[in-house]
């Protein structure tokens, strides 16, 4: 197996994106004779599915206001929360029949069970569909996909969840996930290091990654470890990949074609306010606004400024920057409304 590092001029890279663009060109382009490992570990941010609409996996106004990104995987499965506290980890699978280990999740987290037997951990299963748990709870999520005849597969290992934010940031809608009674974060996600052994119950996330590489590359240190270093040909294409991709603020929210969004709530001194859109690759294609509130102005006005509009804080603030919502809606101002649309507390904690 061969080790690439997420590492430019000596300095490991921490931007989510371009982590997913050097794995999406190693994936494309470069080929060796053996199995490839690509280590990483990013800056705060969800990681969500191929085919999962944003808006109803993160509750974004904590995101924003805690510069937590998102980025969207090129594979399936849901949304997680990652940051440098854990390590994830990328595989490239070389086979003639790719079918060895697509799909078999078991198979895939064989080996870093074995790993993490060495280091203390017991009590580990690879349940349900791509999960491993630790005594009934969740310690990784795994996802694969075949690509020109590789499989493509990665998991994370929660070393140090941080479980209050990993809780925010995974609840959109906290009424909506309340009402079907899950579980909280706390009580699903388990954490590695209180299963470790003694001598280990003090190692640091780099200490654990390099325990975990050296294990799987079968060396003693990993300077003897077998590499590909990126090079900067090698980076030029990564930048281009990550700017138009995984940087890309359509290729994250604007991916999932349509959805229907509807906000309710009661302003005192304003009244009842509705507003119901249909939303394509995050654009409001329409909008209706009603409620029992009153008004000078015909609220068309305003439906029509923001039809066409993205669904972002920032574009809908330039697109009413021209006009005074008390106008459409008596007593109510745009910062106002722009919260309730986006369902903004008028505190974030």
């Amino acid at each position: 197996m061969i080790l690439i590092e997420p590492k430019r001029n000596g300095e490991w890279v921490y931007d989510q994106g371009t982590t997913m663009a050097i794995q999406a060109y190693v994936r494309d382009n470069i080929f060796l004779e053996e199995d490839i490992v690509f280590p990483y570990m990013v800056n705060p941010s969800v990681q969500i599915g191929l085919y999962q609409n944003a808006y109803e996996e993160v509750n974004q106004p904590y995101m924003d206001e805690h510069n937590i990104g998102l980025v969207r995987r090129e594979t399936g499965g849901g949304a997680i929360y990652l940051d440098d506290r854990n390590m994830s980890f990328c595989f490239l699978f070389n086979s003639d029949n790719e079918k060895d280990i697509f799909g078999n999740y078991k198979k895939l987290y064989a080996p870093i069970v074995e790993v993490l037997g060495k280091l203390g951990v017991e009590g580990l299963e690879q349940e349900g569909r791509n999960d491993l748990t630790l005594n009934g709870q969740k310690i990784s999520g795994a996802a694969m996909t075949v690509v020109k005849g590789r499989v493509y597969a990665g998991f994370s290992l929660l070393l140090d969840p941080n479980y209050e934010v990993m809780e925010i940031v995974l609840k959109p809608n906290k009424k909506k996930i309340e009402s079907h009674g899950i579980q909280s974060v706390r009580a699903r996600v388990g954490t590695l290091r209180a299963a470790l052994a003694d001598e280990y119950k003090e190692i640091t996330v780099e200490e654990f990654t390099d325990f975990i590489l050296k294990e799987l590359l079968e060396v003693k240190d990993l300077s003897q470890a077998k590499r590909y270093e990126l090079t900067e040909e090698d980076w030029l294409a990564i930048d281009a990949i990550a700017n138009k991709t995984y940087n890309n603020w359509d290729w994250n929210y604007g991916r999932f074609k349509e959805f229907q969004y509807q906000v309710n709530e009661r302003f005192e001194g304003v009244g009842t306010l509705h507003v119901g859109m249909t939303v394509k690759n995050a654009v409001i294609d329409a909008i209706q606004i009603n409620g029992d509130f009153f008004a000078v102005k015909p609220i068309k006005e305003v439906e029509d400024i923001l039809q066409g509009t993205r669904l972002r804080k920032e574009d809908i603030e330039q697109a009413l920057k021209e006009i005074s919502l008390a106008d459409y809606i008596a007593k109510m101002d745009n910062q106002k409304f722009i919260n309730f649309l986006l369902e903004i507390p008028e505190t974030v904690e």
